[in-house]
């Protein structure tokens, strides 16, 4: 279906005029959209494909990738029906890592996890510590999507 025009950021296939057969074009949008609203990945990075993907599972893929994913480097793998499809992140997309239940989002060239709250310790000064601790809380609650800093 690479003829076809595609979304900008997702490459999801659109309809063309006169075009035969509507539903499988249809039916792929649909299908990259079903793995890509709210995104759920089982483990990741990883560069070998799991041996019995369940139909909806995904991964990150590695950037050393084997077999079926051989020419999927950095992508999120998708198990679908019709076989593995593949979709390049964005930056700024988030997804849940179901192994450890953890964040990832994409900077645009990397995955990464938000970075942990220290608690506060040390000074002479308790008001500045307590400062710094609810502006790192509020940069971090931020970070996950749990707040909008103002």
């Amino acid at each position: 279906m690479t003829d076809l025009p595609t979304t900008a950021r997702f490459q999801l296939p659109l309809l063309a005029a006169a075009q035969a057969q509507k539903e499988i074009t249809h039916n792929e949008a649909l299908t990259l959209l079903d793995a890509l609203v709210q995104p759920m990945i089982e483990a990741g990075p990883q560069n070998d494909p799991p041996a019995a993907p369940a139909v909806g599972q995904g991964w990150l893929v590695g950037i050393a990738p084997t077999g079926e994913w051989s020419e999927a480097a950095g992508m999120i793998a998708v198990s679908t029906s019709g076989g593995w499809r593949f979709v390049a992140p964005c930056a700024g997309m988030r997804l849940l890592r179901l192994s450890d239940r953890g964040w990832l989002r994409f900077d645009g060239s990397d995955w990464s996890g938000p970075g942990a709250v220290a608690s506060p310790s040390g000074g002479a000064v308790v008001d500045s510590e307590a400062r710094a601790a609810i502006d790192a809380l509020i940069l971090h609650l931020s970070a996950h999507g749990l707040l909008i800093a103002g």
